[in-house]
């Protein structure tokens, strides 16, 4: 039975806090009384900094990463490579891939997996989007870095029978320093950032 409390206000701040990931009443009740005992201007900044995430933050036109402008830093950015892209998972991936610093090129966030199993179909994804950048001709190479899992196995195949096509593109993937059954955001920088720069052919994959 969940727990009543005497004033509505602190009933509903527990309701939205134990809405968030991982977190249960009995830990947003926690979170709410820390956030009375501390001083009241921190408390404000905390419901101003998310009211600002909420209403300022939006996402990238072309790569999908999260962004306070139309089109992110690194879409725009003169000092990225433009002719290659990293495809990745989520926004997590991104800023586990920047932080390796072994990486200059472009990324396309799919916003997800394929995953029959969670009703997560291609259409569901940023797969459509991707096709497009390929066909406006600039890039030279796209690289599959999703994870290691089976959902990410069956999305890096459908990616690559989607992208075949076209010739003058090269599909490559994480070399195999990323354990089998790993999220890229779960590897170590230094194993990530072997990974990209060790990447090999897709294709490589069917040949024994």
């Amino acid at each position: 039975m969940e727990q009543e409390f005497a004033s509505p206000i602190l009933e509903a701040a527990v309701t939205e806090l134990s809405r968030l990931p991982g977190i249960g009443r009995k830990t947003a009740l926690r979170l709410a009384l820390h956030i009375l005992r501390r001083d009241e201007n921190e408390g404000i900044a905390l419901g101003d900094a998310i009211i600002n995430l909420r209403k300022n933050i939006k996402y990238c036109s072309v790569c999908h990463n999260i962004s306070e402008f139309d089109v992110c830093q690194i879409c725009s950015s003169p000092k990225r490579d433009h002719g290659t892209v990293c495809v990745v998972e989520n926004v997590r991936d991104v800023m586990s891939i920047e932080n390796t610093g072994q990486y200059s090129g472009l990324y396309h966030v799919l916003g997800g997996v394929i995953s029959p199993m969670d009703g997560i179909g291609p259409d569901m994804l940023q797969i459509d989007s991707l096709v497009e950048r390929v066909k406006g001709g600039s890039l030279q190479e796209v690289i599959l870095a999703l994870g290691a899992t089976m959902e990410g196995e069956t999305t890096n195949f459908y990616i690559y029978r989607k992208l075949c096509g076209f010739e003058n593109v090269k599909i490559t993937q994480l070399a195999r320093g990323v354990a089998v059954g790993n999220d890229i955001e779960y590897t170590d920088e230094i194993t990530l950032g072997r990974s990209l720069l060790q990447r090999t052919l897709f294709s490589d994959t069917f040949k024994s």
